[in-house]
Order: C-alpha cells, then sequence, then structure tokens
C-alpha cells in the first residue's frame, strides 16, 4: 500500500511539472504574440515594454523580435541598444548584414570581434546542437551496455568494453565542453583594454562601444577577455554580456 501511494506520488508530481512548464511556455508564447501584434499596429513603445520583460526574464524569445527591438530602439535614437540588440542577434544568427548595420550605428568601419573562421561557424552549430548530440551519444552508451549484460558470458575480454568506454567519453566532451563561451558587446565610451586586472596594468587599446569580444572569466570588477589573439581585461562596467 505504502508503494502504490509513493508511487501515486511520484506520477502526480511529474504530471503536474510537465503541466507548469508547459503552461509557463504557452504564456510566454501568447506574450510574445501580444507584443508582435503591437510592433505590427505600430504600438512601439508597449511592444518594446512586453519585449524587454520576456528578454530580461531569459524567457521566449525570437531572433526577429531582437531585429524588432533594434528597430524600435533605432527610431527613438537609442543607438547603443540598438546595436546590443543586433549583436544578440548575432550571437544566434551570424549575418554580415548584421556587422554593416552595427558599423553604422556606432560610426566605426573597423569592429573588432564579428569574424567568423569555418570553425567558429561548425562549432556553433554543433553546440546549438549540444542537448541532441548528448542524448544520441547516450542513447548509444545505453544501447552499448544492455548488450555487454545481455551477452555477458561471451564479452569477457577488455576489447568488448572499448565502445563503451569511448560513448562515456562523448557523452562527457558534448556534455560539458560543447558550449559556447559567453560573449558581450562594448558599452562603455571609452573603454580601456588592459593586459591585466589592475589600473597599473599596461594599456592595450583605448575603444568606443561597439566591439563584440568574447568573456572567458569573472574576477573582481573585471572580466577576462579576448583581444585579437592575446588576454586582456576590461572593466565590467564597460562591458554588456548578450
Amino acid at each position: 500500500m505504502q508503494n502504490s501511494k509513493a508511487i501515486f506520488l511520484r506520477n502526480f508530481t511529474i504530471i503536474l511539472f510537465v503541466f507548469i512548464q508547459s503552461f509557463n511556455c504557452q504564456a510566454n508564447t501568447l506574450g510574445l504574440q501580444k507584443a508582435d501584434s503591437l510592433f505590427n499596429t505600430n504600438n512601439y513603445q508597449e511592444a518594446m515594454t512586453v519585449y524587454e520583460n520576456l528578454l530580461q526574464n531569459d524567457e521566449v524569445f525570437s531572433p526577429a523580435m531582437l531585429l524588432k527591438m533594434a528597430y524600435i530602439s533605432e527610431g527613438k535614437g537609442d543607438f547603443s541598444n540598438a546595436s546590443f540588440y543586433l549583436a544578440k542577434y548575432y550571437d544566434i544568427n551570424p549575418n554580415p548584414r548584421v556587422i554593416t548595420k552595427i558599423k553604422t550605428l556606432t560610426e566605426q568601419q573597423n569592429l573588432v570581434g564579428y569574424e567568423l573562421t569555418d570553425w567558429d561557424r561548425f562549432f556553433k552549430f554543433t553546440s546549438d546542437l549540444q542537448q541532441e548530440i548528448t542524448l544520441v551519444f547516450l542513447g548509444f552508451l545505453l544501447i552499448s551496455i544492455i548488450l555487454l549484460l545481455i551477452f555477458k558470458q561471451k564479452a569477457g575480454k577488455p576489447k568488448y568494453y572499448i565502445p563503451s568506454l569511448i560513448l562515456i567519453l562523448l557523452v562527457f566532451v558534448s556534455n560539458n565542453f560543447l558550449k559556447q563561451s559567453s560573449t558581450g558587446i562594448v558599452t562603455g565610451s571609452p573603454t580601456i583594454i588592459m593586459d591585466k586586472p589592475t589600473a597599473g596594468g599596461k594599456l592595450i587599446k583605448n575603444v568606443d562601444p561597439g566591439h563584440r569580444v568574447i568573456i572567458k572569466s569573472s574576477k573582481d570588477i573585471w572580466y577576462e577577455i579576448e583581444w585579437g589573439k592575446q588576454k586582456a581585461f576590461v572593466k565590467k562596467e564597460s562591458i554588456t554580456k548578450l
């Protein structure tokens, strides 16, 4: 009887959790649809309020939403935020035309951090599918373990365990390393890039807003970033995370 109650409570909890998640997702989607409707009827300020709330709470949003937010910000003369939304869009959908627009908004033609190599594009593609790739490796791992258990009498030699060990390694790598680094956009004007996280460090460059950087780590009031091919440091107040 106790086991029956425990099973019932467990199943009820799972169903309730799935229901709540589904409800929240539906509510967020409705919020996005409402904002899009306001945008299409030229109620830009009301639409922007909903968009900002969705983005701030890290809820459902689309690349198209970021473009609309950039459009509204540019119309208000807020070129800094317009550049931020475009840079965030670029993180999702690297498009050369976006770089051109950011250059126009920031009035800079030599922006750093938007160059993507073939390897960068491939890594982005695989990192976007991280969960799916990990699940595939995990599925093969479970199959290999099941086969070992079924044929344990015939699979007594160490060589039969090699595929399972390789799959364990692939699952570990996919789950822990197949992630894109955090990125940010320079918003401070001007922003000082140093070679050490201290005011006594050597000045690398003095830049204006618009540059995109890869954030490697955080230390006190500093971000460690990649600038070109060297390690550098920037005060957190000068960077807005994408």
